[in-house]
């Protein structure tokens, strides 16, 4: 693991995606890779997390980020040509797709 990227794991009952939070899925790990390196050079909030088995993942990661990173974090990666494949938003136990207008 790279020292840059802290273990993927839930701190005590702390879920990994929070109410309300937005989950981006990309179709490889090279662009979740390049992805979070681009947001975290940003000084984005985001987190790299195992997608949630609710959602089909290619890659098995996914970008997590809150709802007032969104804007900024998706026209990021649009204007780098990493669009995410889906885009998701938590509400209690499920997932909502969220369709995205670039």
């Amino acid at each position: 693991m790279h020292a840059d990227h802290p273990p993927m794991v839930s701190i005590g009952d702390m879920p990994m995606v929070n109410d309300g939070d937005y989950v981006a899925i990309f179709n490889s790990v090279h662009r979740v890779m390049k992805a979070e390196k681009l947001l975290k050079e940003q000084k984005m909030q985001i987190l790299l997390i195992p997608a949630p088995r609710a959602l089909s993942s290619d890659c098995g990661l996914a970008i997590r980020y809150a709802a007032g990173e969104r804007e900024r974090i998706e026209e990021l990666l649009h204007g780098a040509g990493l669009s995410p494949e889906e885009i998701y938003i938590k509400s209690g136990d499920r997932y909502s797709r969220v369709d995205v207008e670039y």
